[in-house]
Parts: structure tokens; sequence; C-alpha cells
């Protein structure tokens, strides 16, 4: 009887052996922006405290692991996916800083990513055990920090394949989004009243979809023009951006109304520049398929 002297070859190789680790980032940014908006619906459905204010539990099942009602179901089930997200942000950090093909600055952002990680969680107890608005902006605003950094993360991981167009696509993608982020608002939804929770979900998602665009903007930007005026222009765009997203979520308070108006004209004016500048730009040395 014949023995086979070489070792076997595991049948299920990692999932960063066999996706890569440009999927696997892409996959927990994907993650982390699910969280986000199923955290945003658990506030806005006024679910934050459904499961009794039991943290990680719930209010139901054996040891109290599972959702009672629908309220809590929202709850439980935003806790479920940011345990996936988690653990992916752990994956991820390390697969960055063991894989020797790995930039390091993809690397240091995904690590960065890991070090908020735990902040947000013990944040997002605290929302549960001590309920008060600077806690929820704090667990808010970390998370959208953990999206920024991956986002950031992935551009850099996809840079080689995004040229000057996608350039141009982000920033009409960023001016077409701009104007349902304002109607979405209580500023034009009739108020606070009627800021419910698939407004708020959605307004937020365009958030989310305004801040991926500016950051792909300007990451690809650098790369692919040599135009001082034009990445200046995109660095601004990325940073109206910013204070659009953070006066959009304070745009329930009508002493905000007015400088919500204000810089959302300033970010379409921003992006319609952008994409003529984008289009009209010479092509320059860095627009090459390079990383």
């Amino acid at each position: 009887m014949s023995t086979d002297s070489q070792t076997s070859r595991p049948v299920v190789r990692p999932l960063v052996e066999r996706f890569g680790f440009p999927h696997l980032l892409a996959a927990t940014l994907v993650l982390v922006a699910a969280t986000i908006l199923l955290g945003i619906a658990a506030k806005a459905t006024g679910s934050g405290l459904a499961c009794q204010q039991n943290w990680p539990q719930c209010d139901a099942g054996p040891y109290n692991l599972l959702p009672a009602n629908l309220p809590s179901f929202y709850e439980w089930f935003h806790r479920f996916v940011a345990m996936f997200a988690g653990f992916a942000i752990v994956g991820t950090a390390v697969a960055a800083v063991r894989l020797p093909d790995v930039d390091r600055r993809v690397a240091g952002l995904v690590v960065a990513g890991l070090i908020l990680t735990p902040i947000q969680v013990v944040l997002g107890r605290e929302t549960v055990t001590t309920y008060t608005m600077e806690i929820l902006a704090l667990h808010f605003w970390t998370a959208i920090s953990i999206f920024v950094v991956f986002t950031v993360a992935t551009v850099l991981v996809w840079s080689s394949r995004l040229t000057r167009t996608h350039v141009t696509g982000a920033l009409a993608l960023g001016a077409a989004a701009l104007p349902f982020h304002v109607a979405l608002s209580p500023l034009v939804g009739g108020g606070i009243s009627t800021y419910g929770p698939s407004m708020q979900m959605a307004q937020y998602a365009v958030t989310l979809v305004l801040l991926a665009a500016v950051i792909v903007a300007a990451v690809i930007g650098r790369r692919r023009f040599d135009s001082a005026r034009l990445t200046t222009l995109l660095s601004a765009t990325t940073v109206l951006a910013f204070v659009v997203a953070y006066l959009g979520r304070e745009a329930v308070d009508p002493a905000f109304d007015a400088l919500y108006v204000v810089f959302t004209g300033l970010l379409l004016v921003a992006f319609l520049a952008g994409i003529g500048l984008t289009r009209r730009a010479s092509r320059g040395p860095r627009d090459a398929l390079t990383s």
C-alpha cells in the first residue's frame, strides 16, 4: 500500500488568498456602512433602549440574547451586524499587517480603524446604559471616522484601476447626490415632526455617498492630475462635504438652517467647478495606471 509523502494542501484556503486583500477591504467597508445605517434606523425608531438597557444582551430568549419585539429587533440586528463588522475589521487589520505586498499607508489606516473599533464598542454600550446626546454624537462620529479611514484605504488599494474619468464621475455623483441630501433634510421635509426613520436612513445613506465621492475625487485626483488649482479645489470640496455632513445632522435645529443652505450651495459650486476642471485638464504623468 503506497503512501503519499507530499503534504496535502488545505481544502479551504483563507478568504484573503481566495478573494484577495482588496476584496476583503471592500467587504469590510460595506459592513461598516451597513452598521452605520442600521444604527441610524435604531436611533430613528427609538429602539436604542428597546432591549431594556441590556448590553450586549437584549430582552428575550435564552440568556436574553434575542429580541422580544420589533423595536428590540432593530437594536439587536444593529448589534448583530456590528459584531461581524468588528470581526471583519480585525481580520482586515491582521491581513494588512502580515501581507508583505500591502501598502504601509493602507496598513496604517486599517490599524487606525482597528484602534477606533473598541472605542466605538464602548460608546455603543454607553448609548444604552447611559444615554445622552453627547454620547450619541460621539458614537456617530466615531463610526464616521472608521468609515472614512476604510474608504481612504479602499481607494488607495484600488487606485491603480481608477483613472481621470473616475474622478470626474465621483464629482458628478456627489453633485447628483447633494440635492437629495437637502430634499431629505428637515429643512425641506417639513420639519422635525416629519423627519421619520425612512427619511433619516435615506439622508444618512446619501451622506455616506457624498463622503465616499469626495474621498475618491481627492485621493485619485492628486494622483492623476498635476494641476495645483484642481488639487486645491478637490481638497476644499472634501472639507465642504464634511461640513455639510455635520450641518445636515444638526439641521433639526433651525439655528443651523442658514449655514446648511450656504455650505450646501458652496459644495454644489465646488462639485461643478471640479467637473469642469477635470474634463479640461490635460493628462499628466501621474494619470497613467500606476499605484
